[in-house]
């Protein structure tokens, strides 16, 4: 059965440019973009004795492809934190890796231009394997320093707990 909307009225697409990523319970602060979610499923080739002419596919592994987190460089050490629990420097022989809880699980909120939660995505077993701390410096540029994490995943689904607000509308004040 088709799905309606709540908002008929509704033609504008959402905007990619409010969003907020929460992991541990918490909103990271600053992230600045987030690449996309995208998910591939190789096709299984085969063929049936009796038709040797044909070729059928059906759908074999699934892949998730890893997802970037960027934001501005500050105090915040949320990305550091977490890339040292995949590998650690110095923290000696036989604790580099922090194997109890260098996976998180974590929410991708989309904002509607009221500021509304609209779409939500939960991406599981994450971590990171790549951490950029600063990136390159040049004291002729005028630009924010900016790190990014790679987070490998193992899947990401929709959360349909979260549906589609009812939009504000503004009315004047009485006079």
């Amino acid at each position: 059965m088709a799905q309606f909307s709540v908002n008929a009225q509704r033609f504008d697409p959402y905007k990619n440019f409010k969003f907020r990523v929460k992991w541990d319970g918490r909103y990271v602060a600053g992230v600045t973009k987030v690449g996309a979610l995208k998910r591939s499923t190789e096709p299984v080739e085969h063929r049936e004795g009796g038709d040797p002419s044909t070729t059928r596919k059906s759908p074999g592994r699934t892949k998730y492809d890893a997802i970037t987190l960027e934001r501005g460089v500050t105090h915040d050490t949320e990305f550091e934190k977490w890339a040292n629990k995949v590998w650690n420097y110095g923290s000696g022989l036989g604790a580099e890796v922090s194997l109890k809880d260098f996976r998180k699980d974590l929410i991708i909120e989309v904002y509607n231009e009221a500021g509304q939660v609209v779409l939500a995505y939960k991406v599981y077993r994450c971590w990171v394997s790549e951490y950029q701390a600063l990136p390159d410096l040049d004291a002729n540029a005028n630009a924010i320093a900016i790190q990014h994490i790679k987070l490998e995943n193992e899947g990401w689904e929709r959360d349909y707990d979260v549906v589609e607000p009812s939009e504000p509308t503004y009315t004047e004040p009485a006079v």
